[in-house]
């Protein structure tokens, strides 16, 4: 099954064609241009250096958040039509998802993203990625509350990069990857797991997760 595999919910575009969960390419950009820019011409670019044609994809893999309000709407708004042309179902994966599948065999994986302001996007998985508990928006110190119930923690995310001190100082047993950045190989891997558990979407029914209002929201409020 050939899965088209598209995050846009951080500053790099990422796009990924798989063969069911096998990764056939991947394309990462960051050049300075928005993703409303930058994504078809990468989806043309690596159908294209791959032969093949957007009629050939079966299935769609979409990061639909949360992270840049901007890069998801135009992630989101960019992938529904597009499966409904070519009547494919489309997986959901977050982006709280995605940067967990960069660390293996650890007993607790949080993903967390900068929201700015001292915020952050927090995700509690298994090493089976599963979620502990429900994704989080909050202030990193009331997140560090909670993470004080679990033990032998390994971070990821550019929010474990921010505020790395703060959880070394106030966490027991901590660790941080390597890698954290999003990529829409992971995206695609998620992605076919989900048709295997039939947690496939009509392209209507695929809604952008924000966690937290934007900015323009809250000022108004």
């Amino acid at each position: 099954m050939k899965n088209l595999a598209i995050d846009t919910s951080s500053a790099i575009g990422s796009v990924a064609i798989l063969e069911d969960d096998n990764v056939i390419d991947q394309i990462n950009l960051d050049d300075g241009k928005t993703h409303s820019e930058n994504l078809m011409p990468l989806v043309d670019d690596i159908l294209k250096r791959n032969s093949l044609d957007i009629k050939d994809i079966e299935m769609i893999s979409c990061c639909t958040g949360p992270g840049s309000f901007t890069g998801i709407r135009i992630g989101v708004a960019t992938v529904k039509p597009i499966a409904e042309v070519l009547n494919v179902k489309v997986a959901s994966v977050t982006s709280l998802e995605i940067l967990a599948r960069n660390i293996e065999n650890q007993e607790t994986i949080v993903s967390l993203i900068d929201a700015r302001n001292n915020q952050v996007y927090c995700g509690i998985f298994d090493k089976e990625y599963n979620k502990k508990q429900e994704y989080l928006a909050d202030d990193i110190n009331n997140i560090i509350e909670v993470l004080k119930k679990y033990g032998n923690i390994t971070f990821v995310g550019n929010g474990a990069i921010l505020h790395k001190e703060l959880l070394t100082n106030s966490l027991k047993t901590v660790n941080f990857a390597e890698e954290n950045i999003q990529s829409a190989t992971n995206c695609g891997k998620i992605g076919y797991k989900k048709f295997i558990e039939n947690e496939l979407y009509n392209a209507d029914t695929i809604v952008p997760i924000y966690l937290r209002k934007s900015q323009a929201e809250r000022l108004k409020k």
